[in-house]
């Protein structure tokens, strides 16, 4: 059912108060990435470097192949909240971590093949495949907890509850970071107090994030198993998260793929490259405080069918996202360089990361379009153009890669990895009009499949 009171008018203020709690507790999440590296950046070798890179990168590669369970949560709960079926809004919260522990719980049984899988395929040095291994040895065992919370932030962010998000966050992280430093610089653990600091601040924030949930579970019917295991609701539920599986494989299939191949120009390029990704993971959590906005104010319009609405929340998320960009690659033009000093301490790593950083300004222009259509889209649960369009961007990043890596090396590299934002950013762009069709046409039906 469609309830016109249930989705309160747009306005600026509204974006605002949705997406900066989100900005701020996303901006905690690389600024760890960069603690991580710079924690580590202080052993003056490039080894425990990229060690990290590459442990830290397979495990959110595997860990981000969930995040269809946020992608999903957020634009189903927000379509219900809607739509004004409270019952189905509760569900969805018990659905969710349900399938977080049971894919995390996958993972530790899978991870000696996962690990044969990823080190096969890695060309990294004896000495940071070693490191590497420790460090994922250590992390996997908090994967459940890892997957569930992307389930409890999705669901959070669709009711609109994102000063939540940002106590889950800032408790996660500031846990991290605090262990991080006491871990390696107090106790020299190196990289492996790292991972340790990361296993018990991702089982604390599961902890914090049932706790901020815990009204809804004293709901029925987040205990009314006949609907959380209703055929018709997990079969809708399984169409959108199979279509954002997809597309989120082919995304980090694209991340590895950087990752690895940077690999082949030496062990200081590599390191150089994981400093630089930092940059680019700043940039688009900055920019997700506004798509989550759009997730949550689209889903919540498309659900109750009022185009106006998912078109004026569309509009204004990505002015203010705009806005943020233009900031963000200011400032990278600007300071760039202070910041690489301070990730990393080896003179080697230092110079290299300067050589491609005018990269690193560029990238939150090119990111705009994707990060902000991919919120909408999620909202509006298109998950299967989303795939479609992924598909896309993926074969052209391939493509341009074994045409330009030749010519331009790392370069290459890095244009590669740009087209494909812009890829993403347009074709997206170009299915916009089929999402408002969908929206007037049947609402929740339309946007699954």
């Amino acid at each position: 059912m469609h309830r016109d009171d249930s989705v309160p008018p747009v306005t600026h203020g509204r974006v605002l108060k949705i997406a900066v709690p989100i900005l701020l507790s996303n901006v905690t999440i690389p600024i760890l990435g960069a603690v991580d590296t710079g924690v580590v950046g202080q052993i003056p070798q490039p080894e425990p470097i990229a060690a990290v890179g590459v442990g830290a990168i397979v495990l959110s590669a595997i860990y981000w192949v969930f995040g269809f369970l946020r992608m999903g949560t957020v634009g189903m709960a927000a379509q219900a909240a809607g739509a004004g079926d409270r019952a189905e809004v509760s569900a969805l919260l018990t659905r969710a971590l349900l399938i977080g522990l049971a894919g995390g719980l996958a993972l530790i049984l899978l991870q000696r093949a996962i690990f044969a899988g990823a080190f096969a395929v890695s060309p990294a040095s004896a000495e940071v495949e070693a490191l590497a291994r420790s460090y994922m040895q250590i992390r996997i065992w908090s994967a459940p907890a890892a997957i569930a919370i992307f389930g409890i932030t999705g669901w959070l962010i669709a009711q609109e509850r994102t000063r939540g998000v940002f106590v889950l966050q800032l408790w996660m992280n500031g846990i991290n970071v605090g262990l991080d430093l006491f871990f390696v610089l107090g106790l020299d653990w190196g990289v492996e107090g790292v991972a340790i600091a990361t296993f018990v601040a991702e089982w604390s924030g599961l902890a914090m994030g049932l706790w901020l949930c815990r009204d809804t579970f004293r709901a029925p019917a987040a205990r009314d198993w006949a609907r959380i295991l209703d055929r018709v609701r997990l079969r809708r539920m399984a169409l959108v998260n199979t279509d954002i599986l997809i597309r989120s494989m082919l995304l980090e299939a694209i991340f590895v793929s950087f990752l690895l191949v940077g690999g082949k120009f030496g062990d200081v390029t590599l390191a150089a490259n994981q400093v630089l990704l930092q940059f680019l993971m700043i940039t688009g959590y900055a920019l997700d405080g506004f798509a989550f906005a759009a997730e949550a104010l689209v889903g919540r319009a498309f659900g109750a069918g009022q185009i106006a609405l998912l078109r004026r929340g569309a509009l204004l998320t990505s002015l203010w996202a705009a806005a943020v960009a233009l900031l963000m690659a200011l400032v990278f033009g600007l300071f760039g360089p202070a910041i690489v000093d301070v990730m990393a301490t080896d003179p080697e790593v230092q110079a290299e990361a300067r050589v491609y950083l005018p990269w690193m300004v560029l990238a939150p222009l090119t990111q705009l379009a994707l990060v902000m259509f991919d919120g909408i889209f999620i909202g509006a649960t298109r998950s299967r153009d989303m795939r479609n369009m992924m598909i896309v961007a993926a074969a052209l990043y391939f493509a341009t890669l074994m045409l330009l890596i030749g010519p331009m090396g790392n370069h290459g590299l890095w244009l590669a990895l740009q087209i494909s934002f812009v890829a993403r950013g347009l074709t997206l762009a170009l299915r916009y009009p089929a999402l408002e069709r969908a929206a007037a046409g049947g609402g929740l039906a339309g946007g699954a499949v």
